[in-house]
């Protein structure tokens, strides 16, 4: 199989398109960028600094962004997650780090998963999926992430709140002017509600073979 080949993973915060992703780079070989997180970094050098993340200096950050700052380990946060939502929402900051994400893939090919890349950042990709699950689902994983006790007696209460977070992010993505969060029409869907991660990578090297 081409190591030029651009794979595009699209889907909401939480639906396992980052896992897919992973497995899919090292199995064909091929370079992995979550997209998600240039967003993240962003949102965590603004909080760092105090700054607002709807203050002019945001377009500065990311036009500046580095590779080394998109590997920090403190970007997967709740604090982090709702910072992110607000910048990737800025026309200006989705247009600093178009070029940046394109560059990526130019000479070897990528795996790359976030909000829009079938749709604006490749949309002549050569494959791509569109990774769904129900906000329960969700929810739980996301807890899971963060939890540090399984067995925490407000596990329940937890991950209500969780849920109800990546609702009101889903609404938030789906609804933003610029670029919302939507599957491309010649997209393949991926329901992984009842998928082990290994199924939804099968399911997924089955579709690119094809």
């Amino acid at each position: 199989m081409s190591n030029n080949l651009i794979i595009a993973i699209d889907g909401f915060s939480g639906v396992g398109k980052g896992t897919l992703a992973k497995a899919l780079a090292d199995k064909l070989s091929l370079p992995y960028l979550d997209t998600g997180l240039l967003y993240r970094a962003v949102g965590r050098k603004m909080l760092d600094a105090g700054l607002s993340v709807k203050s002019n200096e945001v377009v500065q950050i990311a036009e500046q962004l580095t590779q080394q700052d998109w590997n920090r380990n403190d970007l997967r946060t709740p604090e982090v997650d709702k910072v992110a939502s607000q910048v990737a929402a800025q026309p200006k900051v989705r247009a600093a780090l178009l070029d940046m994400q394109r560059h990526f893939a130019t000479q070897q090919g990528v795996v790359m998963d976030g909000r829009d890349i079938g749709t604006v950042i490749f949309p002549n990709a050569n494959v791509k999926l569109f990774v769904i699950a129900s906000p329960r689902v969700r929810a739980e994983r996301r807890w899971l992430q963060y939890t540090a006790n399984p067995n925490d007696p407000v596990k329940e209460e937890q991950i209500k709140q969780i849920e109800l977070e990546l609702t009101q992010r889903d609404e938030a993505d789906a609804s933003r002017a610029v670029a919302p969060l939507r599957p491309a029409e010649d997209a393949h869907i991926i329901d992984t509600d009842y998928l082990s991660a290994n199924e939804v990578l099968v399911r997924a090297l089955e579709i690119i073979q094809r």
